[in-house]
């Protein structure tokens, strides 16, 4: 009964010890995620901008999504064939303290091509323009400022709007890291589509800035 008792005893302790570790990592996580902000960028399909958007350091997250239209829930089928007014975007998880705003905006913008109103590369149509998505004036004067600088250093006028933040809605599964999942057909899809070579021929040396992988 004895050892019985101390072996109930050292099991509440341990318990007792997990909830409070339990509750401590939940605290420091809530913490971590107070500190870290989100940009949402559209340049196209979103399988090449997750894929670049994750190869820069600070970097936390991304996700593959629909913003900017009124449809509530839709899904990719819907959003290609268009009249949902919604973007392919990407919600991007970074942490300040390792990568600023205005780095993630220069990436963004010498990784697609502002100056086409129609689409990017070879997907065309509304769902595959450009756009910044910000949440704020702070976002909005720095997309702005960002956007006087790409039409300068191209010499051609930007034709991405910027937009304040609606809600996004996650893409199907099936879209999330689709660069991780199926790399041969992403690499394909992305050298038949002709975007890297666009990006390469109309910001030369600056193509990719800020983009490692690049």
């Amino acid at each position: 009964m004895q050892r019985t008792a101390r072996t109930v005893t050292a099991s509440l302790v341990v318990a007792i010890a997990l909830v409070a570790g339990s509750f401590a990592l939940k605290g420091a996580l809530a913490q971590q995620d107070e500190t870290l902000a989100t940009a949402i960028f559209a340049g196209g399909c979103f399988w090449c901008v997750e894929s670049d958007f994750d190869a820069i350091p600070g970097v936390v997250a991304t996700v593959s999504g629909y913003t900017g239209g009124i449809s509530p829930n839709p899904t990719y089928k819907q959003v290609t064939a268009g009249g949902t007014g919604h973007y392919e975007a990407v919600r991007i998880t970074y942490d300040p303290s390792k990568v600023s705003y205005d780095h993630l905006l220069t990436a963004f913008w010498r990784s697609v091509d502002p100056t086409d109103g129609g689409g990017q590369f070879c997907d065309r149509g509304q769902s595959y323009e450009t756009a910044i998505f910000v949440d704020g004036a702070e976002q909005r004067k720095a997309a702005e400022d960002s956007k006087a600088k790409a039409e300068k250093d191209l010499g051609k006028s930007v034709v991405t709007p910027i937009k304040d933040a609606v809600p996004f809605f996650d893409a199907e599964d099936y879209h999330q890291d689709f660069y991780k999942k199926s790399p041969l057909r992403y690499k394909y899809y992305r050298w038949n589509c002709g975007r890297n070579q666009r990006v390469k021929q109309l910001w030369g040396d600056m193509a990719y800035k800020g983009i490692p992988q690049h």
